[in-house]
């Protein structure tokens, strides 16, 4: 037997469980003001998650996914992305939204149900939140497509989390990808659950970045807690998109640390041991402790962090809560360009229903 090819997929990690360092840091860690973005930004996301979840319990938002676990990976999505890039995400998405420029305001109106919470002030060109598995895969392809049609030095980032790779839309996405030199960085984020189904059910390979290799495309696996690891991953990434040298899969491992949605108990199908594990690997409490090490952080700095965060949030929440509701004619306003005919009547029927106040 002649062995033809051989492959292989890389792992990085930079720091330990508790932020010390296992090998010489990447040049990432010498730009302190963005690894302190960075930690002001996980600390954001993480004060805006538990505030969400207030909210729904309350009644005073939807169904809504916590992005608890994910801090670190989003927001060294966010920091590598230019502002020509084109963000494609799926709906755990929150730390990278935030360095986009999407408001707090908006994540939440998109939550609360309103479809004004898709129409993004700041990055109008990112795709909205992909609720429906893998789709949003496809949809990067299209966006690549052009880019590389119109020579354009830009790049799309689409986010999957790791049950999303079992679909044939990823599958089908990558090959395309690599197939057509596309510009497109794929973020596997691993968080070991797909609702309630392990991730050792989910495939039958070892890694999630090995099915790049299928498609032509380095896969490289991050730890996901890591934010050095993670942002050195993603600015070679698209810089590889950038310089037209095609598409890039990063799989990012960490632990959903909350449940699926509001809508889930996650302590039907997994134990107290495991999630307490994945607590002792938290990427945020692991940056800040590389931060108190070097001098680079202090107690009255993260009092002061903490009290700043919290008064954001408040201020998007009481923004949120003010904002008036549109008629309900606006569940068929934006599902087309031209509502069709068929259509037409039935909206005619629920504005007269909404003026003399039936509904």
């Amino acid at each position: 037997m002649r062995r033809i090819h051989e492959f292989h997929v890389d792992s990085t990690r930079y720091l330990d469980d508790h932020g010390r360092p296992l090998a010489e840091l990447p040049p990432q860690a010498e730009n302190i003001d963005r690894v302190l973005d960075a930690y002001r930004n996980m600390v954001l996301t993480r004060t805006f998650d538990a505030k969400a979840i207030a909210l729904q319990r309350t009644g005073k938002c939807g169904t809504y996914p916590s992005v608890l676990g994910h801090e670190v990976v989003g927001t060294a999505i966010g920091q590598s992305m230019a502002k020509s890039d084109v963000f494609v995400p799926y709906y755990r998405d929150q730390a990278s939204h935030i360095l986009r420029g999407v408001s707090l305001t908006e994540l939440l109106l998109y939550w609360g149900g309103d479809e004004r919470g898709s129409a993004w002030k700041n990055c109008p060109e990112d795709l909205p939140i992909s609720v429906p598995i893998a789709t949003q895969c496809c949809h990067a392809m299209g966006v690549a497509a052009a880019m590389k049609i119109r020579d354009q030095s830009r790049a799309v980032v689409c986010c999957i989390g790791d049950g999303g790779t079992s679909k044939g839309d990823f599958l089908e996405s990558i090959n395309l990808a690599g197939a057509w030199h596309l510009p497109v960085v794929f973020v596997v984020i691993n968080n070991q659950w797909a609702i309630s189904t392990p991730r050792s059910l989910q495939s039958g390979a070892e890694t999630i970045a090995q099915k790049a290799i299928s498609a032509g495309l380095p896969g490289h696996i991050v730890d996901g807690n890591d934010y050095f690891a993670a942002v050195e991953a993603m600015d070679a990434a698209i810089e590889r998109a950038h310089a037209g040298k095609g598409a890039t899969v990063i799989e990012a491992v960490t632990y959903r640390l909350g449940d699926h949605t509001t809508a889930d108990d996650a302590t039907r199908y997994r134990t107290a041991e495991d999630l307490k594990r994945a607590w002792e690997k938290d990427g945020i409490k692991r940056l800040q402790n590389w931060l108190h090490d070097n001098a680079l952080w202090s107690p009255d700095q993260e009092k002061a962090l903490q009290a700043e965060c919290k008064q954001t949030v408040e201020k998007a929440v009481e923004s949120y809560l003010a904002t008036e509701a549109e008629p309900p004619t606006v569940m068929l306003d934006y599902l087309f360009e031209a509502l069709p005919a068929a259509l037409q009547q039935q909206r005619e029927q629920i504005a007269t229903k909404y003026r003399e106040g039936d509904v």
